[in-house]
């Protein structure tokens, strides 16, 4: 039987998960912008009609919109969505003009614009860093404690006491580098270095895909080898460990992203594992059923996954105005203001395309039409 939070907890889940990344993802690009001496004009969390606000000595107007499915900071003169210089900009007084953005060195800008995805990494190393610093690290050698009967291990020869040395060429240093290399790849060709005793000798298989399902119902597929861990040790950890943990932590989930993604493209997975805001709604109340800490790190996983989305060199995303300034360094200047708007709108299409196809992939997978 499954279980499934009620409307109302995953509107409330939803509002706390997106509300504080939103806020923080926007208040990264507020500050390094105030840092670099930039005027910010607003701040708004949701787009769409404001709903309430209020302007600070500074001049800037802090605003809750209608449509809380994201936020923006708008820099003085920031008067097209290419960011680009217009006769408008121009003919702005000189102290003006020089506290707008285009008015910035093409390193402030960048760093402007990365501040944001940068500072959702940041929460989510904070988070994991917390939970290392509060209960330390599971230290599990790569050791095979036990082979499940007729499974992929099994067949390839794999027996207790193999120590895994390596996964095609890559080294293994604990159990959880294995199940990170063999879970996110079902259907994936492997080879497995393998030392037994005093000999070393490589396994060749396939991973099996797994179809998983929680207890609400959600379906996953993994791959599984088909082993068990020998029984590890919990380590303390101190600050300085547990922040390095939760760098290392975060890269593997973003590496884990960019397998998904591939696959999906290659077509070893489904569109429809793509998920948008009405999946991340129903997540985020099943979650907040499970108690605080299963939250807190599903928190750490979207934080994670805006800063990736907002990454993509995709214009209209930050990602797509880091791709401009990166052509902008190799040539000296700017592509055309022409250029870059075209390129904002192609990818403005994009997105929106992109969050059309994902809220229909999520109304699909809803109960009320038999998923």
């Amino acid at each position: 039987m499954t279980e499934s939070p009620s409307i109302f907890v995953m509107i409330v889940g939803f509002l706390l998960v997106l509300g504080p990344l939103v806020t923080v993802h926007e208040l990264g690009h507020y500050l390094v912008g105030r840092w670099c001496g930039v005027k910010a004009t607003a701040f708004s969390i949701g787009f769409g009609k404001e709903l309430f606000g209020w302007t600070d000595r500074r001049g800037t107007r802090w605003k809750l919109s209608a449509l809380p499915l994201g936020g923006y900071v708008q820099f003085a003169g920031d008067m097209n969505p290419a960011s680009q210089p217009s006769e408008e900009w121009l003919a702005l007084p000189e102290k003006e003009r020089a506290q707008t953005f285009q008015a910035q060195p093409l390193w402030q800008r960048a760093l402007i614009v990365a501040a944001g995805p940068f500072t959702n990494f940041a929460v989510a190393v904070a988070i994991l860093a917390a939970f290392n610093f509060a209960y330390g690290k599971m230290v599990v050698p790569p050791v095979i404690g036990a082979v499940a009967e007729r499974s992929a291990a099994a067949e390839a020869g794999l027996a207790p006491g193999d120590r895994i040395a390596a996964v095609d060429g890559k080294a293994v240093t604990s159990f959880d580098d294995l199940r990170n290399r063999v879970v996110p790849n079902p259907g994936a060709n492997m080879v497995l270095t393998v030392t037994r005793g005093e000999r070393t000798f490589d396994v060749p298989f396939r991973v099996p895909e797994v179809v998983e399902r929680d207890r609400f119902g959600n379906e996953f597929r993994i791959g599984r080898l088909g082993v068990a861990s020998v029984t590890g040790r919990l380590q303390d950890v101190g600050p300085v460990e547990a922040v390095t943990l939760g760098v290392r932590q975060t890269g593997d989930i973003v590496v884990m992203m960019v397998q998904g993604i591939g696959q999906i493209v290659t077509g070893r997975r489904s569109v429809e594992e793509l998920g948008g805001p009405i999946k991340i709604a129903k997540y985020s109340g099943e979650q907040l059923t499970l108690g605080w800490r299963a939250f807190a790190y599903f928190v750490a996983l979207i934080s994670i996954n805006l800063a990736f989305i907002n990454l993509l060199p995709i214009p209209a995303l930050d990602g797509g105005h880091l791709a401009f300034y990166a052509v902008e360094a190799v040539r000296r200047k700017p592509l055309g203001q022409q250029s870059q708007e075209w390129a904002f709108r192609t990818g403005m299409a994009l997105v929106l395309a992109l969050m059309l196809f994902v809220t229909i992939n999520d109304l699909i997978s809803l109960p009320i039409f038999g998923s």
